[in-house]
């Protein structure tokens, strides 16, 4: 358990004091991450379900969505306005690369932030039809899974030192296949083909992104993952907050 610890601390500001810090523990934590992903949606739908009693649907997706960015400590959105202040700035790779090094945030970077966090405070404000609450248990879990196979299956960038180098090697091909079992057969039985088609349309567009970046930057670091997980996070919201459900 204590690999999932890691995974806790790593992923989320909720307090783990009876962590052990361990190198091989924090390898191994990279199997938790699905896990951490449905800790973290079960906290969502509650502050969701909470605010949709006290507010306005809006303003119920609204807190939500800050919730969300607090309790994540801001940690993938980071990377997310990373690569794309990288991206966006149309260099060489090794200017691009710099560029997401820097600790500042360009124009690029804020757009691109802001942008995302309008399509999913809109997304979750779709979700307050009865019984659709629930449906935020898998946005983030699902994303989480995703992240795994990018891990696995494109290489870390050799000249990259980020707190994501070496986790690829704590990472069993067996838990990719659980993790995606348990996901979608519970997104059968809790939400039907709704569920399922989120899972898949943004499984391929995840593996597609994962792709395009690491054709332009020969392979992924620790910022790709994180844009990964906010990417797959917004296309899970608007699949099921896609008004052909209705």
């Amino acid at each position: 358990m204590n690999a999932f610890f890691h995974a806790i601390a790593f992923f989320t500001r909720i307090p783990v004091p009876w962590l052990q810090p361990s190198e091989v523990a924090w390898k191994k934590s990279v199997n938790w991450y699905p896990a951490v992903g449905v800790v973290i949606g079960l906290l969502l739908w509650g502050v969701h379900q909470a605010g949709l009693y006290l507010f306005s649907p809006w303003l119920a997706a609204v807190l939500t969505l800050v919730v969300w960015v607090y309790i994540t400590g801001g940690l993938h959105l980071d990377g997310w306005m990373d690569l794309a202040d990288g991206l966006g700035s149309s260099r060489p790779k090794e200017q691009v690369l710099a560029i997401m090094k820097d600790s500042r945030v360009g124009a690029m970077g804020v757009l691109a932030a802001f942008l995302l966090l309008l399509i999913k405070a809109g997304g979750v404000s779709e979700l307050a039809h009865p019984g659709w609450g629930m449906l935020l248990l898998f946005v983030p879990a699902a994303a989480r899974t995703h992240v795994l196979l990018s891990i696995r299956l494109w290489p870390y960038l050799s000249a990259d030192k980020g707190i994501g180098k070496g986790i690829s090697e704590g990472l069993s091909p067996m838990s990719i296949i659980i993790s995606y079992v348990l996901l979608l057969v519970a997104g059968w039985f809790l939400g039907g083909s709704h569920v399922i088609a989120a899972i898949l349309i943004s499984l391929v567009i995840a593996l597609g992104f994962s792709r395009s970046v690491a054709s332009k930057l020969g392979g992924l670091n620790g910022d790709c993952y994180g844009a990964v997980i906010e990417s797959s996070e917004a296309v899970m919201l608007l699949v099921l907050a896609g008004s052909w459900w209705s």
